[in-house]
């Protein structure tokens, strides 16, 4: 199986599978001397964990990180990174049912058909668990940025929108989002959400989600004018997410809709040329590839979890018609771990566009 890297400057390389012995990766490229243990990533692993309400999977997993190279006295040494997640909790009986047959949304049907030979147990390589090591990666990008780019830098997620029901903009409170389970910065929204998953959850169906992930502090110039435009490689690492099925950038569609005197963003003169004043933010803080310097602002849209209890026709390795129920434990809404994981991705983008720009153009942000 090729393609299981990501990044060309700041590198990961992710292996494992879902009811395998473990997960991990390997992180290359981190420059050496910036203070990192596995008690700086944790946190950013605990806010993915499975189990941690009814809302989301009971898998029992403690996704505990094992650092086992790269690292002396406390700091990177500019060698390889390998971070080791051990699986605790499979329950590979709940997929003996599945070994022959496709479940409708899933994986299973195009990993038979392309390499003759899949790992069904959870989904295997295809599963969302392997999303944990890309958490555990980013909390490393997220220190290098916060050590390069200082404390006005900050990558921060919320979910906007569950099943048909979103927040209201306009009661933003960024601090609310650790008040409740599922990310959301609306807390009127929030107990909308729980009564409607609720009964999700208990028809045996799923919901999807919108996740809007923004980065504060990012300094003008970082991506490429063709090939390594900083909106593409985040499209790219967020359609590399499970279930994500599209991405927005800035304004997004709705901007196909407005007149184009509203569409740009205008400036006026700052407190030096590289950082004006804009007064709007419809590029989502990228133009023509390179940041702005403004927020830079990605809405990922994530299909309702394909693992649900509701009986769906489908076929099975003979060519045959059957009914197939997925039994297991899964998330109603697999979109509310998303939002640490688009973080992590969002991270990773600027980290490697960041020393993409420094090997190219100096340092001279």
């Amino acid at each position: 199986m090729a393609d299981n890297s990501f990044g060309t400057l700041f590198n990961v390389t992710s292996f494992g599978e879902s009811h395998g012995p473990g997960i991990g990766c390997i992180v290359d490229g981190v420059p050496p001397n910036l203070p990192l243990s596995e008690a700086l990533i944790q946190p950013y692993l605990d806010r993915r964990r499975p189990g941690t309400s009814k809302f989301v999977t009971q898998r029992q997993e403690d996704d505990q990180v094992e650092i086992l190279s790269g690292i002396f006295d406390g700091k990177t040494t500019g060698t390889p990174i390998a971070l080791l997640i051990r699986n605790k909790d499979q329950r590979s009986k709940d997929y003996g049912e599945i070994a022959n047959q496709f479940r409708p949304g899933h994986a299973d049907y195009t990993y038979q058909m392309k390499y003759r030979n899949r790992d069904y147990r959870g989904g295997g390589r295809s599963s969302a668990r392997e999303t944990a090591v890309r958490v555990a990666a980013g909390a490393i990008a997220d220190l290098f940025l916060k050590a390069v780019l200082g404390d006005a830098y900050q990558v921060r997620g919320m979910v906007t929108q569950i099943g048909p029901h979103a927040i209201d903009r306009s009661k933003i409170d960024w601090d609310e989002r650790q008040n409740n389970p599922f990310f959301c910065a609306d807390a009127a929204t929030a107990k909308e959400w729980e009564t409607y998953l609720d009964g999700v959850r208990k028809s045996g169906s799923s919901a999807g989600a919108i996740l809007e992930i923004v980065a504060d502090g990012v300094p003008v110039g970082l991506g490429q004018p063709i090939y390594g435009k900083l909106d593409g490689e985040l499209a790219a690492a967020m359609m590399s997410i499970n279930a994500a099925k599209g991405v927005e950038i800035g304004g997004g569609f709705a901007l196909s809709a407005i007149d184009g005197s509203v569409a740009s963003d205008e400036m006026r003169a700052g407190d030096n040329l590289e950082t004006p004043r804009f007064l709007s933010n419809q590029a989502g803080g990228i133009l023509g590839g390179i940041s702005t310097s403004q927020q830079i602002v990605v809405r990922v849209a994530i299909k309702p979890t394909s693992s649900i209890l509701t009986p769906r026709r489908s076929i099975d390795r003979d060519n045959q018609n059957v009914v197939v129920v997925t039994k297991g434990r899964h998330d109603p809404c697999v979109g509310i771990r998303g939002v640490p994981v688009a973080e992590a991705m969002m991270s990773l983008v600027l980290a490697d566009l960041l020393m993409r720009h420094k090997a190219q153009c100096g340092f001279n942000l």
